[in-house]
């Protein structure tokens, strides 16, 4: 269960919130619910843990109306389908997931409700074609998924991984989030369990920006040949390397424009 004091099951918020570990997978599960309604809802269960969650259902007495999958997983095997049949709740996933079965196929800007809460869907690819991010505003939460882990990010090298889309969905997405909200990742494998977008942008080193890249990158285009005032720090607002390069007439600087590095 989560500890931190930040989140919202330690601040008195009306959303209940609980943070579950699968230890076989290092998986993090997440249960929200509104605590006037016990309407709840479950993020990325997994079937070895099915026991352990429909127990806390019970035990908090909620009502699970829907289980929400931020990928179609390669680590672990859902909860989702068992919950269904038990419990009467539905399986959302995203449509590009390809989940032949789901009650609910969801798309960007789709938004899931539990009682007076809402987790609005953010499609976060690159991870997979199907990974999307869910952002509940009202309690100043979005969970990722394995698109963004704590200083991290998730594996493009199979199941349509797209290293240039992930880079993307990271900045263009999650990280236009306000800077204090809390970021809960799919997997964690340092027992860390929480972040937040201004932490992440500043010490990711998947997605920093380098401190000097606007001096670097000119001058190793010319082998560093270049004038003593040329490689000191300038001031102002740092330029992506894709326009440096693009400056330099690099005709591979065509891939990486507008992805911000």
């Amino acid at each position: 269960m989560c500890e931190n004091p930040g989140c919202p099951q330690h601040r008195g918020d009306a959303v209940i919130f609980r943070q579950l570990l699968d230890p076989e997978t290092s998986t993090y599960t997440y249960l929200l619910a509104d605590e006037e309604s016990r309407e709840a809802v479950l993020i990325d269960g997994v079937l070895e843990q099915l026991e352990r969650d429909v127990a806390l259902l019970r035990e908090l007495e909620l009502e699970l109306t829907h289980t929400l999958e931020t990928h179609v997983h390669a680590d672990h095997v859902t909860s989702s389908g068992h919950l269904r049949e038990q419990l009467g709740s539905r399986v959302a996933v995203a449509a590009a997931g390809g989940v032949a079965n789901a009650d609910v196929e969801l798309r960007d800007g789709d938004v899931v409700t539990f009682g007076g809460y809402a987790l609005e869907v953010l499609s976060t690819p690159g991870h997979t074609d199907g990974c999307v991010t869910y952002h509940c505003r009202e309690a100043g939460m979005a969970f990722t998924g394995d698109a963004l882990l704590i200083r991290g990010c998730g594996r493009t090298d199979f199941q349509q991984g797209d290293a240039a889309m992930l880079f993307r969905s990271v900045r263009e997405r999650i990280f236009a989030l306000s800077a204090e909200t809390l970021l809960y990742p799919g997997h964690d494998y340092q027992g860390r369990t929480v972040t937040t977008v201004a932490e992440e942008k500043r010490w990711n080193p998947r997605l920093a920006h380098p401190k000097r890249i606007d001096v670097a990158v000119p001058a190793n285009l010319r082998s560093g040949l270049v004038a003593p005032q040329e490689t000191a720090e300038p001031a102002g607002e740092r330029r992506p390397v894709a326009d440096l390069m693009e400056e330099q007439g690099r005709q591979d600087a065509e891939p990486w424009l507008g992805m911000g590095i």
